[in-house]
C-alpha cells in the first residue's frame, strides 16, 4: 500500500498559519497532496539570511495525514515495457484446407478402357467394317454388314468416349508425391494415394512434392550483435504440409520460403562461432521460430533453419581479423604474465621461507627482476 500526504482546503486557506518571510511578506511555499510545505527560498540556501541572521523565517508545518488517496485505488506504479511489434502473419482463405479427392482404383479405369475397345470392335463387326483376317482370328460368325448408319456411329461414339475416359484417367501415384485437383478455379481435393488410380480426366492436376526437403542457401546478408555485416549460409529443412494452401494459396511457395528466411536474417543477429552469446545455436533457434510462424499459414512446415557457415563481409573481414588477432595476442600475453608473476612469487617465497637467502629490499627487487626476465625468455623460446 502506498502512502500520501493530504491537506484539507480549510487548512490551506487559514491566513493565521501562513509563513512570513523577510520584510513581512508571505513566504512562497510548495504545497500539494504528496509533499510537505517547504519555503522556496530555502531550497537553494546553505547559510542563514545575511539580512536577518537572528530571526530566520519560521514556517509552521501542518500535521500530515498519512492515508491512501480517496477513491483512486492507488497502487505502486511500474514502468511498462514497450510492446514488441510483431509482423502480421499472412492470411489465407479459411475454407482452403487440404482434403482427400474422390478417386477410383486403377482397375476401374482399365475395365472402362477395355470396354470401350471391345465396343468399337463389336460395332465394326456389326457394320461389316472388320477385316476378314480379324474375323477369323476372333472366330466371329460371318455377318453381312449393315453399313455405317446412325446407330453404328452412335455406338462408335459411346465406345470411344468410354475407352478414352477409362484410359485417360489412369495415373500412377508415388510415395512423396501428391496431385492437387481443381475444376473451373475451384479446389476439388488432393490425391496422396499410391499405386494405379483413376482420376477424372476433366479435372486439371498439379503435382506437388510432399517429401522432406532441405535447401542450402547461397551467402545471404546478415549482421552480428554489434551490427557488423556478415555473410551467412543457412540450411532449411522443410516440407509441404497442406498442399491446397501451398499450391493455390500462394503463387510460389519455394520463393516465399526463401524470402521469409532473408527477412528473418535481417531481424535476428547471428554471432560467429566462438562467441559468448550462444553462437549459431541461439541464432538458429530464433530463425527457426520466426520462419516457422510465417510459413505455417501457407501450408509449409519448417523443422529447422541453421546457419552452416558464418563469415564477415569482404569489406570488413580484414579489419575484424586484425582485431581478433590483437585480442588473442593480448589474452595470451596476459595469461603468460600472470603465470610468470606466480612463478616468481613462489620462487622468492620459498627461498626466503626456508632461510636459504636473506634479502633486503634492493636485493629482493633485483632478484624479482632477474627471475622475471629469465621466466619470460624461457616461455618466449618455447612459444
Amino acid at each position: 500500500m502506498s502512502t500520501t500526504t493530504e491537506h484539507t482546503s480549510a487548512e490551506s486557506e487559514d491566513p493565521a498559519e501562513e509563513a512570513v518571510g523577510p520584510g513581512g511578506s508571505p513566504a512562497r511555499l510548495i504545497e500539494n497532496e504528496t509533499t510537505t510545505e517547504i519555503p522556496v527560498h530555502l531550497l537553494f540556501r546553505d547559510d542563514p539570511d545575511p539580512m536577518n541572521p537572528v530571526n530566520p523565517v519560521k514556517v509552521p508545518l501542518r500535521p500530515a495525514v498519512v492515508a491512501r488517496r480517496q477513491g483512486t485505488g492507488e497502487q505502486p506504479r511500474f514502468r511498462r515495457a514497450a510492446p514488441v511489434c510483431r509482423r502480421p502473419l499472412p492470411k489465407t482463405d479459411p475454407e482452403l484446407v487440404e482434403r482427400p479427392a474422390r478417386v477410383l482404383p486403377g482397375a476401374a479405369g482399365v475395365l472402362a478402357g477395355a470396354g470401350g475397345v471391345t465396343g468399337c470392335l463389336a460395332t465394326s463387326w456389326w457394320a461389316g467394317q472388320l477385316p476378314p483376317v480379324a474375323v477369323e482370328v476372333l472366330r466371329l460368325p460371318a455377318l453381312a454388314g449393315a453399313g455405317l448408319g446412325p446407330a453404328q456411329w452412335a455406338a462408335y461414339a459411346g465406345a470411344g468416349v468410354l475407352g478414352m475416359f477409362g484410359f485417360a484417367g489412369l495415373v500412377r501415384g508415388r510415395a512423396g508425391r501428391a496431385w492437387v485437383l481443381g475444376l473451373f478455379g475451384r479446389y476439388r481435393g488432393t490425391v496422396r494415394r499410391t499405386g494405379l488410380l483413376w482420376v477424372n480426366p476433366l479435372l486439371p492436376r498439379r503435382q506437388v512434392d510432399v517429401r522432406l526437403r532441405h535447401w542450402r542457401s547461397e551467402s545471404l546478408p546478415a549482421a552480428d550483435p554489434d551490427g557488423v555485416a556478415l555473410r551467412v549460409v543457412v540450411l532449411v529443412v522443410w516440407r509441404v504440409r497442406d498442399t491446397a494452401r501451398a499450391v493455390l494459396g500462394i503463387e510460389d511457395h519455394e520463393r516465399y520460403l526463401r524470402e521469409c528466411v532473408e527477412a528473418a536474417l535481417a531481424r535476428v543477429p547471428v554471432e560467429p562461432a566462438g562467441g559468448t552469446r550462444g553462437g549459431v545455436t541461439a541464432a538458429g533457434d530464433a530463425l527457426t521460430r520466426l520462419v516457422a510462424e510465417e510459413a505455417e499459414p501457407v501450408g509449409l512446415q519448417v523443422f529447422s533453419v541453421r546457419p552452416v557457415r558464418v563469415e564477415y563481409a569482404p569489406e570488413v573481414a580484414a579489419a575484424v581479423n586484425r582485431r581478433r588477432i590483437a585480442r588473442l595476442d593480448a589474452r595470451q600475453r596476459a595469461g603468460m604474465l600472470s603465470s610468470v608473476v606466480d612463478s616468481v612469487e613462489d620462487t622468492v617465497t620459498r627461498l626466503t621461507a626456508r632461510g636459504l637467502v636473506e634479502l633486503d629490499d634492493y636485493e629482493r627487487k633485483a632478484l624479482v627482476r632477474d627471475l622475471t626476465v629469465a621466466f619470460c625468455s624461457g616461455r618466449a623460446d618455447l612459444s
